[in-house]
């Protein structure tokens, strides 16, 4: 399930979109601020950002640059009420994904996102490398230096989500929604059983630790 950050001052605007692209399947998050969008970023990595230009304070082309700056592949979107041709050249050349001008379509926005994360699926590599393990999307096979490691559904899809955001610290909501669905309504302890499982699996030969324990929190994939 794709994650979309929504960032605009307006809160009649962050609302429609949560509701609209809620009801579409999308995971939503909101900000007012570009201040507030950077941490949610950081905190919770979105997989498409809708950003207005025009808010007080870190105004949205400087989200844009500090986003790119973090994620080079992060689709965005301008959803902003400067309609000028020079204002969208500028949003383009700038670094956004796809400029739309308010007021909106949503049915239009709405195949635009769509449009936007497939074409980053279809971009995204899909083999995974970290340190000595590698995860290949394609054939779901796994490897850990020469030695091949045979993993469930549900262990590949958790070692996937590791592997998509290295050296970040993911919460344990975050990846029981992302790995089991967000209507996931059983047992949270089904997390710790299939972490330790893929502890054993990758450290099976007595390989270093990747899945680390932040406690409180959740897991990061990392070294050391």
């Amino acid at each position: 399930m794709e994650r979309i950050l929504v960032v605009d001052d307006d809160p009649a605007v962050t609302s429609l979109l949560k509701r609209g692209l809620s009801y579409e399947g999308f995971t939503v998050d909101t900000a007012g601020s570009g201040e507030e969008a950077l941490k949610i970023a950081r905190e919770q990595p979105p997989d498409l950002v809708i950003l207005d230009i025009m808010m007080p304070g870190m105004d949205g082309m400087e989200v844009l640059r500090r986003l790119r700056a973090a994620d080079p592949e992060l689709p965005v979107l301008f959803l902003t009420a400067r309609d000028a041709p020079a204002d969208q050249v500028r949003g383009l050349e700038a670094g956004a994904d796809d400029y739309v001008v308010k007021p909106f379509t949503f049915e239009v926005l709405v195949a635009r996102v769509r449009a936007l994360l497939r074409r980053r699926q279809a971009e995204r590599p899909q083999v995974l490398r970290f340190a000595d393990l590698v995860l290949d999307t394609g054939t779901y096979t796994a490897r850990r230096g020469g030695r091949e490691i045979h993993l469930t559904a549900l262990e590949f899809k958790l070692l996937h989500e590791f592997m998509r955001h290295p050296r970040q610290v993911l919460p344990k909501d975050q990846l029981l929604e992302r790995v089991w669905g967000y209507d996931f309504g059983g047992n949270a302890n089904v997390l710790e059983v299939y972490v330790r499982q893929l502890r054993q699996k990758l450290e099976a030969e007595g390989e270093p630790r990747l899945i680390h324990t932040v406690r409180g929190v959740g897991y990061v994939l990392r070294e050391g």
